[in-house]
C-alpha cells in the first residue's frame, strides 16, 4: 500500500537588513574632538576672537571715516565690557628698578578697555625713568598687557656737592646712593664728571695694571683728571693725551714702584716730565725716566725719594690751575 507524503511549503528566508547609511563626521568636528580643551572653552575663545576683531575693525573704521572720538571710545568701552579689559600686567627684563613703579605707569590709563590703552604713551612714560634704556609694550588678548624692559647697567658712582648718584657708562643718572651702601664701582667726583664717564672708562682701559688701584677720579676745571690711588697718592694728568701720560706712569711704576713709597702727589701736567712731592714739603722733585730708575741701586731707598735728573734741581710746585688734587666732596 502506497503512502503519500505531503511536503510542506519551503521555509521563508528572512528579508535582508537594510544597510544604515554611515554618518560622516566633518573634518572640523573631528579636529575639535581631538583638542585638549572642552567645547565650551573653545566656543568662548572663538567668541572673544570674533568680538575683538570686530571691535578693532569698527574702531579703525570709525577713525578712518571721521566718526567723532566719543563714538569710537564708546565702541571700545563696549569691547572692554565684553571681556577685553586690562586685568593683568606681565613684566620681563626687570632686575633693579622697582616693579611697583612699572605697574603704576602701565595702569595709569583713562580707561582700561584694551582698544583704548595707549601703548606708546606707556612706553614714553617708562623711558622717563633713568633705569630704563628701552621698553616694549604690547597687548595679549583678552586681558593682559606685556611690558618688556631693557635696563641700563651701573658703571660708576658720581659724587658732587656731597651727594652720591649711581650712573651708567653714558652718565645717565640711575638712583641716589647711600653713603653706607656705596657699591664696588669707580668713583668720579666733581661737576661734570658724570658726563665724562665714557672717556674715563677709556682712560682706565689704557693702563689696566693701574685700574684696580685707582680709588677715585676728580674732574678738574671741566678739562682734566686727578686720580687718587688706594695707597693715598694723587696723580695729576694733563688735559691732552691723558691716556698716554697714564701709560707712562704705569711704566715708571712697573720699573721701580712709585705707589706706596711715601709720595703725596705726582704731577704729569707737563708731558715732558714727572714730578712728585712728599708730605710736609713745598717742593716737587722731578723723577728720573724708567731707564735711569731701572739701573743700579736706588739712592733714595732709605727715605723713599727718587733720584732727580742731572743737576739735582728740585722744581717748585707748578699747580697753576687752582686744582686741589684731592678727593673732594
Amino acid at each position: 500500500m502506497s503512502r503519500t507524503i505531503k511536503r510542506g511549503a519551503p521555509p521563508k528566508r528572512p528579508a535582508p537588513r537594510r544597510k544604515q547609511p554611515v554618518k560622516k563626521v566633518p573634518l572640523l568636528d573631528r579636529i575639535v574632538a581631538r583638542l585638549p580643551v572642552s567645547e565650551q572653552t573653545l566656543r568662548r575663545v572663538v567668541t572673544w576672537a570674533i568680538t575683538g576683531t570686530t571691535g578693532a575693525v569698527v574702531v579703525a573704521a570709525a577713525v578712518w571715516i571721521g566718526i567723532p572720538g566719543m563714538v569710537g571710545a564708546a565702541l571700545a568701552e563696549t569691547a572692554g565690557q565684553a571681556g577685553f579689559r586690562v586685568e593683568q600686567i606681565e613684566i620681563t627684563g626687570l632686575r633693579r628698578m622697582d616693579r611697583m613703579t612699572v605697574y603704576a605707569v602701565a595702569l595709569d590709563q583713562r580707561s582700561r578697555a584694551m582698544p583704548l590703552v595707549d601703548l606708546e604713551g606707556v612706553r614714553q612714560n617708562l623711558l622717563r625713568y633713568g633705569w630704563i634704556a628701552d621698553a616694549h609694550v604690547s597687548r595679549r588678548l583678552p586681558d593682559t598687557l606685556l611690558v618688556d624692559i631693557v635696563e641700563r647697567t651701573p658703571a660708576a658712582v658720581w659724587q658732587d656737592r656731597g651727594q652720591l648718584m649711581l650712573i651708567d657708562a653714558q652718565g645717565v643718572m640711575l638712583e641716589p646712593v647711600r653713603p653706607d651702601a656705596v657699591p664696588a664701582l669707580p668713583l668720579v667726583i666733581g661737576p661734570g664728571a658724570d658726563r665724562q664717564e665714557a672717556s674715563y672708562q677709556a682712560l682706565l682701559a689704557a693702563a689696566p695694571s693701574l685700574k684696580p688701584r685707582i680709588r677715585a677720579a676728580t674732574w678738574i676745571g671741566n678739562r682734566r683728571w686727578d686720580l687718587t690711588f688706594d695707597s693715598g697718592e694723587v696723580l695729576a694728568l694733563p688735559e691732552d693725551d691723558a691716556a698716554r701720560a697714564l701709560v707712562r706712569f704705569a711704566d715708571l711704576d712697573g720699573a721701580r714702584p712709585l705707589l706706596g713709597r711715601g709720595w703725596l702727589r705726582f704731577d704729569m701736567r707737563d708731558p715732558a716730565k714727572l714730578v712728585a712731592r712728599k708730605p710736609g714739603m713745598n717742593q716737587n722733585h722731578a723723577l728720573a725716566e724708567p731707564a735711569r730708575i731701572g739701573g743700579g741701586a736706588d739712592p733714595g731707598a732709605g727715605n723713599g725719594a727718587m733720584p732727580a735728573p742731572a743737576g739735582g734741581a728740585a722744581e717748585m710746585d707748578g699747580d697753576t690751575d687752582g686744582d686741589t688734587g684731592g678727593v673732594g666732596g
